[in-house]
């Protein structure tokens, strides 16, 4: 493309036209202001033709006297508050495709670029997918504007940077990076730049596609980058020296460095008493034990060690089994498959229809298997246990890791009893242990073991404990809350 742009207004226009050739939504207009002649480009529909209208076109047009400096026209006409200047041509097209307006003036060897952005977009309502009982009702848009000024107002201090890039080869896609200056790690925003430099991609679509390119381990099945849709995580994070990263067309925005602490962790546990936060965070970590062992664990016993039940409850289990023709580790592989579908198919109806769905499907799925002979009803009760403990994890995107681990201690238990699930719990624990997200242990803090760090992991102490930042963030200011 040619950069340079010429000294006439047509010569400027012509350009463009052959650039933009069979794109109809592109709006040209030539005008006079004075004894100089200008022509503006815009694209309809993304750019905001009232301001155009009252503060370009209507003072510039009315003005009858000439003009000498090439300045008059900027400072004393157009009366638009945001308004820069291009001396490349590629970098005004690049302003004029994300919403912008450009200005040639007849004489200048350079172009105004007017900011009058202001396409459809959605308001900001309630996060669908991270609701809670006490707290904000704010959820970020796909307008990034929109989303850097929802976090700004969480954090009213002039330390808090918001930097902008432009990632896709093709699509320019704007993102901004966030974070408090003299709290982040210089060498964690460093390591992210660096990578967030590498991405050589046609086209960045949605935040998905930044979190494949940066994240530290793209084969496993634990998210190594948290994502939400809520302004208030996000301060919370930057507070905590994190990185937030917000991606322009997306409503989910990005936090790193992240552990896993940190997708077991809801706004609810902060927002309500720290005593009622503590019991129901106790009460997650219990059913997260439960969904990657129960289903195991019933395949082993019943399967191996019948031994361990008591006399009547092997009874029990013996005649509810009494004509399924499968083992018990089939029968499981296939309630979780038959689970797996049902989810599914909830995520993908319409809210209405899903939720009737998820209910009356359950229902008549489990009692058709019992009744089929296909599954025996401690299986059903079972599956539905951890079903339960799986959806009492805040986090969606965690629970699909847990659900394919599950699966495989599944299958060690049908080959190798108990000692199987214990091997399958080692192989998980070796997993999360070597995992790291730019270069913080995923586990932490419970590796670190540091006394300072566990008021907020297992339980959440009262505020007035928290003294001090993550130790394992090595955060410039380390203090949180002065004596």
């Amino acid at each position: 493309m040619e950069e340079k742009i010429h000294l006439s207004t047509k010569e400027n226009m012509d350009f463009v036209k052959a650039v933009f050739k069979n794109a109809t939504d592109v709006v040209f207009r030539d005008f006079y202001a004075g004894n100089r002649k200008l022509g503006l480009v815009y694209i309809d529909g993304m750019a905001d033709k009232d301001l155009l209208n009252d503060f370009l076109l209507k003072p510039a047009m009315a003005n009858k006297d000439k003009i000498d400096g090439f300045e008059t026209l900027k400072n004393s006409i157009i009366s638009v508050s945001d308004i820069k200047d291009v001396t490349k041509m590629s970098d005004g097209i690049l302003s004029v495709l994300s919403g912008e307006t450009l200005v040639f003036v007849e004489g200048l060897p350079y172009a105004h670029v007017i900011a009058n952005r202001s396409w459809p977009n959605r308001g900001i309502g309630e996060p669908a997918g991270e609701t809670v009982i006490r707290g904000s009702r704010e959820g970020f848009t796909e307008t990034i504007r929109f989303n850097t000024a929802l976090v700004r107002r969480r954090i009213r201090d002039t330390r808090l940077k918001v930097e902008s890039k432009q990632i896709g080869v093709r699509s320019k896609t704007d993102i901004a990076i966030m974070y408090i200056e003299d709290i982040v790690d210089p060498e964690i925003l460093g390591e992210l730049k660096e990578r967030l430099d590498n991405i050589n991609l046609d086209a960045i679509l949605d935040s998905g596609y930044i979190e494949q390119y940066i994240e530290e381990n793209p084969f496993s099945p634990f998210p190594q980058i948290q994502s939400t849709e809520r302004p208030d995580v996000v301060a919370a994070g930057l507070y905590d020296g994190r990185i937030g990263i917000l991606v322009d067309n997306s409503p989910f925005a990005l936090i790193v460095p992240a552990v896993m602490a940190t997708f077991l962790q809801s706004p609810d546990d902060y927002y309500n008493r720290w005593l009622n936060g503590s019991i129901v965070r106790i009460i997650r970590f219990l059913a997260i034990m439960l969904a990657i062992v129960l289903p195991a664990l019933y395949v082993a016993i019943t399967s191996f060690h019948t031994s361990l039940i008591p006399s009547k409850l092997a009874y029990a289990m013996a005649r509810s089994r009494e004509g399924v023709p499968f083992p018990a580790y089939m029968e499981a592989l296939f309630m979780e498959f038959s689970l797996a579908l049902l989810i599914e198919a909830i995520t993908k109806l319409p809210k209405p229809v899903g939720s009737t769905i998820g209910i009356v499907g359950g229902l008549i799925l489990g009692q058709s298997a019992v009744t089929a002979g296909l599954a025996s009803p401690i299986m059903v009760i079972v599956l539905g246990i951890t079903a339960i403990a799986t959806f009492l994890i805040p986090n969606y995107v965690i629970t699909y890791a847990f659900s394919y681990f599950r699966v495989m201690i599944i299958i060690l238990a049908a080959f190798l009893g108990l000692y199987g699930v214990v091997i399958g719990v080692i192989f998980l624990l070796i997993h999360l242990i070597r995992l790291k997200s730019f270069g913080i242990p995923y586990l932490s803090p419970g590796v670190n073991l540091s006394e300072k760090d566990m008021k907020d992991m297992y339980v959440r102490l009262p505020f007035s404990i928290f003294k001090y930042r993550p130790r394992f963030m090595h955060t410039q200011d380390k203090i949180r809350q002065k004596e």
